[in-house]
This record gives structure tokens, sequence and C-alpha cells, in this order.
């Protein structure tokens, strides 16, 4: 257990606060100077809340010193990105377009269950404009950057959440994903990060990118990420397409292994171009599945590059979402945001509902092969953590640079399986590497479990002190 408490886990505040050995007010305190000293550099967070956070801290250890602690997070510091609306702090949503002097007086769903379970609320973290892209900087709040090398970006659309988690800026935070915007940035950000089955996190408002985008947790560790979600999948009537409540902690037999479970390896679902060392890591991933008791067959799930499919829902719920907004305001929009809507506004109904229909097809694959097989292996990214670059590009060759580079997210946003990404190594520029387990619909249970299971037998690794 680190002696820093700006480095422990969520699991291992709560058994320090159990012990009386730290307490609430304590961990923020040392989150809260680790955010002074490294956001600057990260650039991270758009908004922090220091008064709030220290208020619900104190709160937190008096129920500590009673007895009485409130739920499953009582005083463990999170974050919350700046698209998922938050009670007393503005949702600028990266954009700005967006007026900050408006009533903030809603918590999204995700945010009421961390209240509700006693989480210390640290502020909003950064996010590309309405989370239009794969890595974060906006025309609102700059670039944000990779804890393991400040000249790389750390990931998107989440990317702030990831990089505050990894450089110990509170251990835990909540991300959205509408086509890896969780995966990626943990990817690159060296730690955990879990798409839930659509449905599992209620969510609300609904997203312009509608049944492509969830709701998750980022994390240090893979247990950590499990009780957050055991957390965020409380019930929430708001939202009309939630799964039904499953009263279901997710810690629960996440050490029970592998042995015996069927995993596909597929290291480029038979398209992806992948980098020789990302290839590499999760090569070695399979071996040490197949030496904890996994049956490890290299397979690929037999489905084309729906890259195409994934541009279409995304570019048309960008022209839905710009659309919305004042036409005086769209010259302060990401021309990557206007670039997406242009694309989205000339779609046929033919074409969406063609769309769907392939995606439909792509789905039914995906349930079918999972009667063969329990989970499935890849990449988490095709390649390292790209440069950072101000914001102002348009992709100069089209979908292939807008997510071309990430073709293991965006399948399972659009079959909506459960996906979990976790650190497996570096490059050699030290950048992270990581690994993508995907298990059928409603298995987040099984692929945490697996995860749990080869983080166990992999170093952890934490980004070398700032410079």
């Amino acid at each position: 257990m680190s002696t820093d408490l700006a480095d422990c886990s969520a699991l291992e505040l709560l058994q320090l606060y159990r012990r009386r050995l730290a307490s609430p007010l304590e961990a923020t305190d040392a989150v809260l100077g680790r955010i002074r000293k490294q956001n600057p550099a990260l650039n991270a967070f758009r908004l922090v809340d220091e008064n709030g956070a220290l208020e619900a801290a104190r709160a937190a250890e008096a129920r500590w010193q009673q007895g009485t602690p409130r739920g499953l997070l009582d005083g463990v510091p999170v974050s919350v990105k700046d698209l998922i609306l938050t009670k007393g702090s503005s949702t600028l949503r990266g954009s700005l377009s967006v007026e900050a002097n408006q009533p903030w007086d809603i918590d999204a769903p995700a945010v009421a269950r961390l209240r509700e379970h006693g989480a210390v609320l640290l502020g909003k973290t950064t996010t590309p404009e309405f989370g239009c892209k794969a890595v974060t900087d906006s025309y609102l709040t700059g670039v944000t950057r990779n804890p393991w090398n400040l000249k790389h970006t750390p990931g998107g659309s989440s990317g702030g959440s990831a990089a505050a988690v990894a450089a110990g800026m509170g251990p835990l935070a909540l991300g959205t994903d509408g086509a890896g915007s969780i995966r990626i940035p943990s990817a690159f950000s060296g730690i955990v990060g879990h798409k839930a089955s659509f449905g599992r996190v209620p969510a609300w408002p609904s997203s312009p990118f509608g049944s492509l985008s969830h709701v998750g947790p980022h994390a240090r560790t893979v247990e950590d990420a499990a009780l957050l979600l055991t957390v965020l999948s409380g019930p929430d009537p708001r939202d009309w397409s939630a799964l039904p409540y499953q009263a279901c902690d997710y810690r629960i037999g996440i050490d029970a292994g592998v042995r015996g479970l069927r995993i596909a390896y597929s290291p480029t679902l038979g398209y992806a171009k992948v980098d020789s060392e990302v290839a590499q890591a999760v090569a070695h991933c399979a071996e040490v599945l197949a030496d904890q008791g996994a049956h490890v067959e290299a397979v690929d799930p037999g489905f084309e590059d729906p890259l195409e499919l994934i541009c279409t829902l995304w570019f048309l719920g960008a022209a839905t979402l710009v659309d919305g907004i004042d036409p005086t305001r769209h010259r302060e929009l990401d021309p990557m945001l206007l670039w997406q809507a242009e694309r989205g506004r000339v779609l046929s109904g033919l074409e969406v509902n063609r769309t769907h229909m392939r995606r439909a097809e792509l789905g039914s694959r995906m349930r079918q092969f999972h009667l063969q097989y329990d989970l499935l292996l890849t990449p988490a990214v095709a390649v390292a953590a790209l440069a950072a670059e101000p914001t102002g590009r348009v992709p100069s060759r089209g979908p292939e640079d807008f997510l071309g580079w990430t073709p293991f997210s965006y399948p399972f946003n659009l079959t909506q399986q459960p996906a979990v990404v976790v650190p497996c190594g570096l490059n050699n520029a030290g950048l992270p590497l990581a690994a993508q387990l995907v298990g059928p619909m409603h298995a987040d249970a099984l692929v945490l479990r697996a995860a749990r299971s080869l983080e166990a037998a992999l170093p952890r690794l934490g980004p070398p002190p700032l410079t």
C-alpha cells in the first residue's frame, strides 16, 4: 500500500478509513495537493471545487468516526467528466457555446449515485467539445496532456478523467464512451477503463449519439473499477433504455480466475493494422491467460471493419448536436465537430436505416460468436499515445484519420457489449500499452474477473514524475 494517500486505490483508502489509519479529509487534502502540483502541466481539470470537496470530506470523516459510513465510496475522491451534469457545478461540455451562467441544479444518474454513496466530488475533467473526438483538446480548455509524456495526448474523449486517475489526482473518475472514449484514454494513460453493457449504467439526458454512448469508470485497478460499477449501476427512472436493475456487487468473485474459460484471441479482428510493440504486448497477455488455465484460441470474429457504420451514426449525431446550437455561435465550434456535422447533414433516411440494419447484423454475429467463446481478447488501441496537438485539425484522410487508428474500440459500441482495457506494459518510448477483453452482452462481471486475473500477472506501473 502506498504511503502517499494520493497514490492509493479507492479500496486501499477505504481500508485505511476502516482501520482509522487515515481519514477522508487527509486523503482529499493529499489529492487536492497533487492537483495543485500537477494539473497546471496536465490540464486534466476544467474546474476544481476545493471548498466543496473539503466540505464533503469533513462530513465523510465525521460519519467514519461515528461508525456510520454512507454507502460504498464514503470519503473517496472522484472526478466527473465535463459532459456529465453535476449539481452546483457548471457542465460546459468543452464548448465556448455553452453558457456558464445558468442554473446547474441537476445531477445526472451517475453523479447522483456517487453522492448517495458518499463520494467526494473533486471537480470536472476536460473533454473535447461535446466529446466529439478521441483526443482531448478544445478552444475552451486548451490541450490536455499525458502524464507519461507531456508531448503526447492522453486520448479522448475522456482524456481529462484518465489523466487525472493516472497522475494520482483522485483514484476514480467518470467517463463516457461513444466510440472508445473511456477505453482509448485509459489505454493511453496506463489505467483500467470499463465500458459496461449498454444500459447497465443509467444515463440522462440522452446523448445525441444515441445508443452508442455509455457512461462508466476509470480506475487504477480492476477491483476499483468493479467497485465503481457497483455504485453506478444503481437504478434511475430517467433513463428509459436502462437495463433492469440487478443488485450486484461486481467485486464478488472477481478473483475466481480464468481457468476453463474459452477465450478467442484476435490480434487484428481480421482487418486492423497494429503497431508491432502493441501486438507483442497483447500476444504476451494471451500467453498469460493460457498459463492461468484458459483455453485460448487465435481466431477472428469474422466481421469486416465497421468504420463506415460508426461514422454514419456518429456524424448523424454530430449534425443533430450542431443543429441545436445557435448558428451565430458556430464560428466558436471545433472544426472537427463542424466537419462531422457537415457529413451528417447529407445522410438520407434510407442510408441511416441501412446502417441500423447492418449494425443489427454485427450485433447478431457477435452474440452467436459468444456461444463458442466466453471472451474475446484484442489490443485496446492499435498504437501507443499520439502526439498532443492544438484544436483546429480536421481529418485529412476522412474517417481513417478520425477513428481508423482505434479499430478495436468502436465495434463494441455498435454491438453494445461490455469491454474493459487493462495496462500490459510500456513501449520502447516509455508509453503505456493495453489489452482489451470483450464479453457477451450483460457479462460485465465476467470481463472484470478476467481483467483482474490478467492484471494480477502483470507488473503494476505508474507514470514517472513530471519534470
